[in-house]
C-alpha cells in the first residue's frame, strides 16, 4: 500500500480538527436567542465528528484494499463545478431550495442518470427533506428566499 492514499483521510482529517477548534471559539448564545434549537458552534462540530468517522471508514477501507487509480471523466467534473457556481448564484438571488432542486436535477443528468424521473424525484425529495430536518426538528430558520419569503410569509 503506498502512502499517497492516506493523503486525503490525512487531509480530511486535519481539516475537520480545525473546523472543530474554531467552532469551539464561538461563544454560546443566551437561551432567549437560541430557546429550542441548537447553539451555533453544535452543529458544525456535530458534522466535524461524523466525517472524521467516515474518514476512519475510508482508512480501514484504504488499508484493506488497494484501490486502483481512477481515471476521472473531464467533462462530468468540469460541469459540477460549474453546477457549483450555478448553485450559488441561485441561492443568493432566487432561494436556496431552488439552487438545491436545480443542481441536483442537472447533477444526475450530467452524471448519466438516464431515467429522468429519478432524477427529479431526488431533486424534489432532497429539499424537501432538508427542510423538514432543520425547520421542524432542528427549530433552524433559513434565509429568506423566494420560496422562503412565501412560507415565512
Amino acid at each position: 500500500m503506498t502512502n499517497k492514499f492516506y493523503t486525503i483521510p490525512l487531509f480530511l482529517t486535519v481539516f475537520s480538527i480545525i473546523v472543530i477548534g474554531i467552532s469551539l471559539q464561538l461563544d454560546t448564545s443566551p437561551e432567549m436567542i437560541v430557546g429550542d434549537s441548537m447553539q451555533a458552534r453544535s452543529f458544525p462540530i456535530f458534522l466535524m465528528i461524523l466525517n472524521l468517522i467516515l474518514i476512519s471508514v475510508l482508512t480501514f477501507q484504504y488499508k484493506k484494499n488497494n484501490p486502483e487509480p481512477i481515471k476521472l471523466e473531464k467533462f462530468p467534473t468540469w460541469g459540477s463545478m460549474g453546477l457549483f457556481f450555478i448553485f450559488y448564484l441561485l441561492t443568493v438571488y432566487t432561494d436556496m431550495f431552488i439552487g438545491i432542486f436545480v443542481v441536483m436535477l442537472l447533477m444526475g443528468l450530467l452524471w448519466g442518470e438516464k431515467r429522468i424521473w429519478v432524477s427529479f424525484l431526488t431533486a424534489t425529495l432532497t429539499p424537501l427533506f432538508i427542510f423538514l430536518l432543520f425547520d421542524f426538528v432542528l427549530k433552524i430558520r433559513f434565509p429568506r428566499g423566494l420560496l422562503m419569503d412565501m412560507y415565512y410569509g
